[in-house]
C-alpha cells in the first residue's frame, strides 16, 4: 500500500476525495490543506514528501479567487504556479505518481466547438494564465507517471458553488437574473474525484499526459440555473441576461466546452451526463457548511 497525499483537502475536490477514501484500503492517505503545510514552502513540501514516504501525489490545491487573483498576483501565481513547479521536480526526483488538476480558464473562450487537449491555451484572466503557467512547468520537467487534467464549472456539497448559490437564492427571492451568453459543461466534484483515484494506479506513461474531464454536454449558466431549480422544485422566476449585465474584475471564457474524447478513449473511462450527475448530486448530497479558502 503506497502513501497517497492529498493537496487542497478541504476544497470541494479534495473533501470529496475524503469521502471516497473511506473504506478505500488501496492507499494510505494523506489530506493536508493551507492550515496544514503551505505548499508554497518549497523546503516545507520537500520535507514533507520525505518523511511520510509519499509514493504519489494528487494536487487539488489552488488558488480559485478567480476576481481576486487579478489583483492578488503574485499569491496567485505562487499557488497555481510556483508551488506546482516544485511538486513537479520533487515528482520527478522521487518517481512519484501525480494527478494535477487545471482548468478550462487556459483557454480564450471563442471557440465554437468543445476545446481539445491539443488546442492552443490563451488565457485571458491572471487565474487561467497562473493555471496554464502551473502546466507549462510541468510539461517542461516532464515527470513520468504524470496527468494534467482539465476540468470546469465545478461543484459539490462542500464550499461554494455555483449550485448552491442558486438553490440557497431561490429559496430567498423570487426573481434571478443569470448570464445566458457563457457556454460550458458543469461538472460534479465527486465523479471527477472518483475518476482521478480510478487513473492513477494506471499510470505508466513517460510523458506528461494532458486530459479532460467534465460531465458531458453544454449549457449556459441561465440554462444550468433552471435546471437546478426545477429538479429541485423550487419555483423562482429566472431572467437571462448578458455578460455586459453582469461584469465581472476577471474575464470569463465565453465558451469553454472541454472535449472528453481523449480521456474515453485512452482509459475507458465512462462519463455521466451534467444532468444525469446534477440528479444524482440533488437526490443524494446532504449540503454542507459553505467554506472559501483561496489555497483549495
Amino acid at each position: 500500500m503506497g502513501k497517497l497525499w492529498v493537496t487542497g483537502a478541504n476544497g470541494q475536490l479534495g473533501m470529496e476525495l475524503r469521502d471516497l477514501a473511506d473504506g478505500n484500503a488501496d492507499y494510505d492517505f494523506v489530506f493536508t490543506d493551507v492550515e496544514d503545510l503551505d505548499i508554497t514552502d518549497h523546503e516545507a513540501v520537500a520535507s514533507f514528501v520525505a518523511v511520510y514516504k509519499i509514493s504519489a501525489l494528487i494536487n487539488f490545491a489552488a488558488y480559485t479567487a478567480v476576481d481576486n487573483a487579478e489583483i492578488d498576483v503574485e499569491r496567485a501565481n505562487a499557488i497555481n504556479h510556483l508551488a506546482v513547479a516544485n511538486m513537479a521536480k520533487l515528482v520527478k526526483e522521487n518517481d512519484l505518481a501525480f494527478i494535477h488538476i487545471s482548468t478550462d480558464y487556459v483557454f480564450e473562450g471563442s471557440a465554437s466547438e468543445p476545446y481539445k487537449e491539443t488546442d492552443m491555451p490563451n488565457p485571458q484572466s491572471v487565474y487561467g494564465k497562473t493555471k496554464l503557467d502551473g502546466e507549462n512547468a510541468i510539461l517542461k520537467i516532464n515527470p513520468a507517471r504524470t496527468l494534467i487534467i482539465r476540468t470546469s464549472w465545478v461543484y459539490s456539497g462542500y464550499g461554494l458553488n455555483f449550485v448552491k448559490t442558486m438553490l440557497r437564492l431561490g429559496r430567498e427571492r423570487e426573481e434571478l437574473s443569470v448570464v445566458n451568453d457563457q457556454v460550458g459543461s458543469p461538472t460534479y466534484a465527486r465523479n471527477l474525484a472518483t475518476v482521478v483515484l480510478q487513473l492513477l494506479p494506471l499510470l505508466n506513461n513517460e510523458d506528461v499526459g494532458v486530459y479532460h474531464y467534465v460531465n458531458t454536454g453544454q449549457c449556459t449558466w441561465y440554462e444550468f440555473a433552471n435546471t437546478i431549480f426545477k429538479m429541485a422544485q423550487i419555483p423562482v422566476k429566472t431572467n437571462p441576461i448578458p455578460t455586459t449585465e453582469y461584469p465581472t474584475p476577471a474575464k470569463r471564457p465565453m465558451y469553454s466546452v472541454l472535449s472528453t474524447e481523449k480521456i474515453t478513449k485512452d482509459f475507458g473511462i465512462e462519463i455521466p451526463k451534467w444532468e444525469e450527475a446534477l440528479r444524482k448530486f440533488l437526490n443524494n448530497k446532504k449540503l454542507k457548511p459553505t467554506q472559501q479558502n483561496t489555497n483549495e
